[in-house]
């Protein structure tokens, strides 16, 4: 089984004007394509791996063989989590959460204005290349945090599972903000997809030991 590139989910001017249709392209086209392209060639030698998901390698990187272990990781760990950032925005979106996600924010953020304050802070903040996550806790009664990874790690690799995520890599937003990373997470919010945040927020129920393949976490967004 090959690795494959999940259909881009809208048309790539559809989050105009807050993300533009050239950055849309190159990102899922170019760059998410060619750790699709990686990960196939890292595993080429390793028939036992290749029915494996993305997910499957990025938790049970210990189970890789040392030589290809961080082209896996970077590679397998860039298609999950571009696949995970393809689903949390769409067009035409609600304005916020609603439901339980609405109530978890409330109760862990103080409100939607001071979650997002804080996931913007955080992502401005980082070091680097990486991400910023709103994720659910496997312990601490399963509240929601706002953390940030290096790289292509996912929150899932430390037990807490992600359910909204914005790419700070600067080929995210360098096309149309430059250097203005602040200026891009502040303008990110409007394409937010909150029912797909709502509906991950609901399956997080199940810990990640309870959901080592989470298969649905790469497939095409519908709609």
């Amino acid at each position: 089984m090959k690795h494959m590139l999940p259909p881009f989910p809208y048309y790539h001017a559809s989050l105009e004007p807050h993300i533009d249709a050239r950055t849309m392209a190159l990102h899922h086209d170019q760059h998410h394509a060619s750790y699709v392209a990686n990960l196939n060639s890292a595993l080429e030698q390793f028939p036992e791996l290749q029915e494996r998901t993305a997910l499957w390698l990025l938790l049970n990187l210990s189970k890789v063989p040392e030589k290809i272990r961080t082209a896996v990781h970077n590679n397998a760990g860039g298609h999950v989590n571009h696949s995970l950032f393809w689903r949390a925005m769409s067009p035409g979106t609600r304005d916020g959460p609603a439901g339980r996600l609405a109530d978890a924010i409330k109760r862990d953020f103080g409100g939607l204005e001071q979650f997002q304050a804080r996931f913007d802070d955080a992502g401005g903040k980082l070091f680097g290349s990486g991400w910023v996550w709103l994720a659910r806790a496997q312990q601490d009664g399963g509240r929601l945090q706002v953390c940030t990874t290096s790289g292509h790690d996912n929150p899932l690799m430390q037990g807490h599972y992600p359910i909204l995520v914005n790419d700070v890599w600067e080929h995210a937003y360098y096309l149309k903000h430059q250097n203005r990373r602040g200026d891009y997470l502040k303008g990110w919010w409007p394409v937010v997809n909150w029912e797909e945040a709502a509906r991950r927020f609901e399956r997080s129920d199940r810990s990640a030991e309870q959901d080592p393949e989470a298969e649905s976490l790469l497939e095409p967004v519908i709609g």
